[in-house]
């Protein structure tokens, strides 16, 4: 496979890799993630899509950026891809943060989606308890505020991630993924995670919707999953075992099978 990094203006600019022919499909990572965490996806998807894999803006190889982080910034940094590459619609494939950017650009963006996908992701802050909030926040924040760096908090929440604890490998991937981030963008995206909520868009959305969720995933779990399946109108829901919040990376085999043939189903 021909993997191409492009980066894309104008600023912040956003950094995105890029293989493959056909309708464009674009993975969206986590809040501690990047576009390396599609790895194990990538080959996949690349033989029969136009595959592109994105670092939002903050993470990764795009850019920082100056002042606060609204939501709909994701949005608009999406679209700018989506008309780099000439396209008119894209199939947006979402985890955790990711979905929610996805859902993000449903609202603002309608007519440019062809599907979604949204993996292990929630509707927003609304729906979390309190002491869910405070959890969030204080593992992931409040240490890299009073002086830590992402390396230091990254072994802590990729344990509360992985379905399966004694999975090294994939342990090994969250810790690298998280020692990436850019430390103070990555606490605007949190702020800007707890103050926004989806709701209201589910019942919204008119296009074919695959909701994936792992089967340990305790911090969006399935009964989160089926709610929100139930909430869009003929969507399908997947439960994929032996995997946490991670998906696409704790059961790379079984994800890239089940959200293929969904898009086969879905072409434009």
């Amino acid at each position: 496979m021909n993997k191409n990094t492009h980066r894309i203006g104008p600023s912040p600019f956003i950094s995105v890799d890029e293989a493959g022919e056909g309708e464009l499909v674009i993975f969206l990572h986590g809040i501690g993630g990047n576009k390396r965490n599609w790895i194990p996806n990538f080959n996949s998807f690349s033989k029969y899509f136009k595959t592109v894999a994105w670092d939002a803006r903050g993470y990764g190889e795009s850019d920082d950026y100056e002042g606060d982080l609204n939501f709909d910034d994701f949005a608009s940094d999406l679209n700018k891809v989506i008309e780099y590459f000439s396209y008119e619609k894209a199939h947006l494939v979402g985890l955790s943060m990711g979905g929610r950017i996805a859902l993000t650009f449903f609202k603002n963006y309608s007519y440019r989606v062809a599907s979604l996908t949204l993996c292990d992701t929630h509707k927003g802050f609304r729906h979390f308890t309190k002491e869910q909030q405070e959890e969030f926040i204080k593992l992931r924040r409040d240490p890299l505020l009073s002086g830590k760096e992402p390396k230091d908090i990254a072994p802590i929440v990729a344990k509360t991630l992985i379905g399966n604890k004694n999975n090294k490998h994939v342990y090994e991937q969250l810790v690298d993924s998280m020692n990436r981030l850019h430390k103070f963008s990555y606490i605007k995206s949190i702020e800007a995670s707890v103050k926004s909520d989806h709701t209201d868009i589910l019942n919204k959305i008119d296009v074919p919707t695959l909701v994936v969720v792992g089967e340990l995933d305790t911090l969006t779990p399935p009964s989160l999953a089926k709610e929100i399946s139930n909430e869009i109108a003929n969507s399908k829901l997947d439960i994929i075992k032996g995997a946490g919040h991670l998906s696409n990376i704790e059961q790379p085999d079984i994800f890239n099978e089940k959200v293929i043939n969904f898009l086969f189903e879905t072409s434009i």
